[in-house]
């Protein structure tokens, strides 16, 4: 949990920037006003097409080396991205070339999330009796949240102390500087974690795959399409937040203060996390399939709502909105490890779910926020971009519908690949 938390710090710390100061600090001189910011948000996007390629190069090695090496190399990557973002010139210090380094390194961060999920997912879950996976796949998943709560807690804090012209000329650097304590520490846990007993017993008994990504698109399309799907629904909600669309809408267009918004976020995530946690252990005795159901059909049904009580511009008002996500959040997305583990089988488990994961990023929610901010930019409405997200919601409720279930199922290296009953 630690060092998935620590790089979804990395990630978000540069969606919330993206929200607040990137338009006119980097993409400004290329266009204006709330073109800018759409671009902005984009660069938060671009990144999500190189996660599958990440999750190909990571689920080869994972299936191949083992799930620890990745998580050491994954976290590397992401830091080093993060430090060197807080100390890239601006655009008007060194023209184009500041936003092709910027996005060059989130293209950078990119590779590293597609990656990393996969690995922290299958440690967990694969350490974990088969009947508390829910409970111990909910940690990795709280990464994000956890993360996302740092990131909003460290800007909001930089927000405070600062004033707004300090901020923007380098108090928004420090939370990217500061990521490399975060690092060492995160690197220095990750050394210490034993390799996954799956993998162990896939070496001793030579039952590696030597082609995993291949046997993944002959043998486990059906896998692999639900996986994407599944993500892609809560993907889509979740970049509301996370990536950074509703801290822009809210001060921006609303006129909500920063510093208020920030932390408003940095709350609702306390509560994501510890929904997420009941989430993951409530599908150990529901089934996956049946808290993923409650999880879409609370989405679908909120996001019109949600945005009814983030146009009157009440703080009050704000915080129930995201309360209420949080919770369609969580249990679309608390038993997600478990579930990917339990599709595919031990031999190509860490390509197929990676690649699920990445695929849906990309589909769901890599431009969630770009799109978000021109529907209701074209429209001078949030209805269309509630329409937007619960279409999502309904999109992934039907494809989970006929995943198999096999919360509880043995799912070593010995176990047979096919799911065999249902349960949901």
């Amino acid at each position: 949990m630690i060092g998935t938390t620590i790089e979804w710090y990395d990630f978000f710390i540069y969606a919330n920037a993206a929200a607040l100061v990137f338009a006119p600090l980097y993409f400004s001189h290329a266009t204006s006003g709330a073109m800018a910011q759409i671009v902005a948000f984009m660069s938060v996007g671009i990144s999500f097409f190189f996660r599958p390629l990440g999750a190909a190069i990571a689920g080869h090695l994972g299936d191949r080396i083992g799930r620890k090496r990745l998580l050491v190399v994954t976290l590397t990557m992401m830091g080093t991205a993060t430090v060197l973002m807080g100390l890239t010139p601006t655009a008007a210090q060194i023209g184009v070339l500041a936003p092709l380094m910027l996005v060059l390194l989130r293209i950078v961060q990119g590779l590293s999330t597609g990656g990393e999920w996969g690995a922290a997912a299958l440690m967990a879950v694969e350490h974990a009796p088969d009947h508390r996976r829910g409970y111990f796949g909910s940690f990795p998943q709280i990464g994000a949240a956890a993360g996302m709560l740092l990131a909003t807690g460290a800007l909001a804090i930089v927000s405070a102390t600062t004033t707004a012209e300090q901020f923007m000329a380098w108090g928004w650097r420090l939370p990217f500087l500061g990521s490399i304590v975060l690092l060492v520490v995160g690197l220095y846990i990750r050394r210490r974690v034993g390799e996954s007993p799956v993998f162990e017993e896939l070496e001793q008994t030579s039952k590696r795959a030597s082609a995993p990504i291949a046997q993944v698109l002959k043998r486990h399309k059906t896998e692999l399409f639900q996986a994407t799907w599944a993500y892609a629904g809560v993907n889509a909600a979740a970049y509301m937040v996370l990536g950074g669309y509703v801290l822009s809408y809210s001060t921006n267009s609303l006129g909500l203060n920063r510093t208020g918004v920030l932390t408003i976020i940095a709350v609702v995530n306390v509560l994501w996390i510890a929904l997420t946690i009941w989430a993951g252990a409530l599908s150990d005795r529901i089934g996956r399939v049946n808290t993923y159901k409650i999880g879409f059909i609370s989405l679908a049904v909120w996001v019109f709502p949600m945005f009814l009580l983030i146009d009157t511009g009440s703080y009050v008002a704000l915080v129930v909105a995201l309360a209420g996500l949080a919770v369609g959040l969580s249990f679309s997305y608390g038993q997600q490890s478990a579930m990917y583990a339990e599709m595919f089988p031990a031999q190509v488990r860490f390509t197929g779910a990676s690649l699920g994961y990445a695929l849906g990023s990309i589909i769901g929610g890599g431009f969630a926020p770009t799109i978000a901010s021109a529907l209701q930019t074209s429209t001078g409405s949030t209805m269309p971009v509630a329409a937007y997200l619960a279409l999502w919601a309904l999109i992934a409720l039907a494809v989970v519908w006929k995943v198999k279930d096999r919360t509880g199922q043995d799912i070593s290296a010995a176990a047979a690949a096919t799911p065999t009953t249902t349960k949901g």
